[in-house]
């Protein structure tokens, strides 16, 4: 009768803790309802993956670490101190098969894991071009203290904390950064984080599939500007992307030397601009001037950035 009591109480346990745990995750759902989170909102082939890829890891953790959570609380109700029917029986003898299973589970596990990570992880490579049928938009993205510059080479404009792409377009990244701690460029809407450091140029391909306003920011603390370093990713159709380089063409107010020279003086929260002209190869001048002048490293940086 008192092992009948036992298991009822231990089964209402843990159906009061499913309860509690389901409204949980139903507070949070509604909490979130009609918000922006933008891990679990992808918008972009990549952030599409790594959703995936979160989902199906997440849920092989959770096989594992769920019915371990409930034996160990089990384990420890049942031989808590005031259940005085539960005795520790020293003679006990050590299970082989006990053993072999405690380390047998999780490391099945763990090589599952391993056998979906290590394709997914080189297929979602940052450096790893999209394939596609339209040609790729390059831009060249500069770290500054605490502000956002893109500069479109091939459209010979710019932008502050602007980035304007066309839908289902790959779109080639370079990251770099100029009297800057190094910073962390992150799109979640489209693709996962990458570096921007210093004397140092780095490549992100994303993709996004969806017309909308994306929030951009520095994913790394680097500064007394750092909360306001963010800035607007906003994916319109083809038309709309010409019509916005006519525009921002027509502006009429270039970004030469001397006006970069302002640019990189510090500032918090610094509004957008748009420049009709960008100085022919200020990216590379950007990444060249921290180079070793003699040489060697200099130029491995150089091939790589235009690889």
């Amino acid at each position: 009768m008192s092992k009948k009591r036992e298991t009822h109480t231990h089964v209402k346990m843990i159906g009061s803790i499913v309860l509690v745990l389901a409204g949980l995750a139903l507070l949070v759902a509604f909490l979130l309802q009609g918000k922006n989170v933008a891990l679990f909102h992808p918008r972009g082939m990549i952030a599409h993956e790594q959703l995936r890829l979160m989902l199906v890891t997440g849920g092989l953790l959770l096989v594992v670490a769920v019915p371990t959570l409930v034996l160990l609380f089990s384990t420890a109700w049942k031989y808590r101190e005031s259940n005085h029917r539960s005795m520790h029986d020293p003679h006990v003898r050590y299970s082989k098969l006990l053993a072999v299973g405690m380390w047998l589970i999780p490391s099945t596990f763990m090589a599952l894991l391993a056998f979906i990570m290590w394709p997914a992880t080189h297929k979602l490579e940052p450096q790893k071009p999209i394939a596609a049928d339209v040609k790729p938009l390059t831009v060249q993205v500069v770290s500054l203290p605490w502000k956002w510059l893109f500069i479109y080479p091939d459209q010979n404009i710019a932008t502050i904390n602007h980035l304007q792409l066309p839908v289902d377009t790959p779109v080639r990244l370079q990251l770099t950064a100029d009297e800057m701690p190094m910073s962390s460029f992150w799109v979640p809407n489209l693709a996962g984080m990458l570096y921007a450091m210093t004397g140092h140029s780095n490549t992100l391909h994303l993709i996004a599939n969806t017309p909308g306003d994306y929030p951009g920011s520095s994913a790394e603390i680097n500064g007394a500007g750092f909360a306001g370093m963010k800035f607007t990713a906003r994916v319109g159709s083809s038309e709309d992307f010409s019509r916005w380089i006519d525009t921002v063409r027509a502006s009429g107010r270039p970004l030469d030397a001397a006006e970069y020279e302002k640019l990189l003086k510090p500032s918090e929260n610094h509004p957008g601009a748009l420049y009709s002209a960008a100085e022919t190869g200020m990216y590379d001048k950007v990444l060249m001037k921290y180079m070793d002048p003699s040489g060697s490293e200099g130029h491995m940086h150089h091939g790589a950035h235009h690889e």
